[in-house]
């Protein structure tokens, strides 16, 4: 048995899926009707109504922890956690101020069954601060409302291990699985995680975050966000992303996964990392993926990617409002392996690609169809494929001879149009990147001053 996600709407959305907008898993099926309430939920997924409530904790005072776990080994069943009152900026982002439930000094808190619920201004649920610092968390629900108010976080080093919650964040910069300056590890199975504010993708990181066997929605936002040498990886999760609001204007596009280094401090430079291994990612609005001011690996196997927006793109790489201009574009590393893709590439002359089809992957759509002058590479393996929809420009190309369908559109290898079947072997495009960890080649790019999506972290 499964029970729905009810809204006090009912949403009919008609999807007309378009050729560059489907997934090749969904070719055939070209007209899809769903109401919202359709999204389903496993049973297993805590309700506040279902949780035994023994005993409440509560503040209201500003900055306070409603529990605080300080060098020490604690455990909560069955209790419910208010808290209200405000904090502001780094004191509460980075080292847990106001947090409802705050562990910190190597602490290490177990929480089982319990919910969560706080209508402050910077005021996260659960926190982990400081390496050392374990938070294991199952069974509960996190509610938070005010703006800045992640529902779990994790800054300092710490370790955030949860199973089967229910987040629900309704204010502006709230993630549901949350990070910031000086990151850690994040652990999540199971549930289910919803965002509402402009702002608040389901993940923000600048950590290292697993996720799977778990739902995750933003409502207005990216759904994923990574910031700088951090990394998130969904395993067997349905993502589902509706980037309609921007949280600045530093950039001129919505998306469902952002991958940048804003260069406030919070995340060290270097090389940022998805990966996507089963599930789903369904697009409502914009681009999929979206790499600025940083060097990104993006790993795709077996999963189904589908973007309803029949303008957006699969892959932008480009500059926008963070880093120095000139030297501020995306730098991607693009793996494909038992994958099938559709959708339009767009590398910006301050960026650059190298993509990988393995495993007899397949790839439908046009890249740089605008002829920009972008460091390009395609290696295909043999076995795995490449329809054009539209005229492509690169630079490099590997190739067996029937890797490549033309479909009646020329392709352009750095400058030469190629012959249909002939074989080609190509050379990756090598990129200096400065990093924290000093200056080294990989794929990537140099990334000076900039800020975060918005004012607030």
């Amino acid at each position: 048995m499964k029970k729905f996600i009810l809204l006090m709407l009912s949403i009919t959305l008609s999807i007309s899926l378009s050729a560059c907008a489907q997934s090749q898993t969904q070719i055939e099926e070209t007209e899809k009707t769903e109401t919202v309430e359709e999204l389903l939920i496993e049973d297993s997924i805590p309700q506040k109504e279902n949780i035994t409530i023994n005993e409440t904790y509560s503040s209201d005072e500003d900055g306070a922890h409603a529990i605080e776990a300080d060098g020490e080994s604690v455990s909560y069943a069955n209790i419910k956690v208010e808290k209200s009152g405000d904090s502001s900026g780094d004191e509460a982002d980075f080292y847990g101020e106001n947090a409802a439930v705050f562990a910190t000094n190597g602490a290490t808190v177990d929480l089982n069954s319990i919910v969560v619920e706080t209508d402050g201004t910077h005021a996260n649920g659960v926190f982990s601060y400081g390496e050392g610092t374990t938070v294991n968390i199952s069974d509960s629900v996190i509610e938070t409302s005010g703006n800045c108010s992640g529902g779990l976080m994790t800054t300092g080093g710490g370790t955030m291990n949860a199973t089967n919650l229910n987040i629900h964040t309704s204010g502006n910069s709230s993630a549901a699985i949350r990070s910031d300056r000086g990151g850690g590890t994040v652990n999540v199975t199971k549930g289910s995680y919803i965002t509402e504010g402009k702002g608040s993708p389901a993940i923000y990181s600048t950590a290292d975050i697993t996720v799977a066997d778990a739902y995750l929605e933003s409502t207005s936002s990216q759904g994923i966000v990574v910031e700088g040498q951090n990394s998130v990886t969904l395993n067997n999760v349905e993502l589902v992303a509706n980037n309609v609001s921007k949280n600045s204007d530093k950039s001129d596009y919505y998306q469902a996964v952002m991958i940048y280094q804003s260069m406030s401090g919070d995340a060290d430079e270097g090389l940022a990392m998805f990966s996507m291994n089963g599930g789903s990612l369904l697009n409502k609005n914009g681009d999929i993926f979206f790499v600025n001011n940083t060097v990104a690996t993006i790993n795709l196997s077996k999963a189904t990617i589908t973007n309803q927006d029949s303008e957006g793109v699969l892959l932008r790489a480009a500059a926008a409002g963070w880093g120095s201009e000139g030297s501020n574009g995306g730098h991607v590393t693009f793996n494909l392996n038992s994958q099938s893709v559709e959708g339009d590439i767009v590398v910006d002359e301050v960026s650059s690609l190298n993509m990988y089809l393995k495993d007899n992957s397949s790839y439908s759509g046009a890249i740089n169809s605008d002829d920009e002058d972008a460091d390009i590479y395609v290696e295909i393996e043999e076995g795995s494929t490449w329809k054009l929809t539209g005229d492509s420009y690169i630079t490099s190309l590997t190739c067996a001879a029937e890797s490549i369908d033309l479909n009646g559109y020329k392709l352009y290898v750095n400058g030469v149009e190629y012959e249909a079947g002939s074989v080609s072997a190509g050379e990756a495009v090598v990129f200096t990147v400065s990093s924290s960890n000093g200056g080294h080649q990989m794929p990537g790019g140099e990334r000076p001053e900039g800020h975060k999506p918005g004012d607030n972290h």
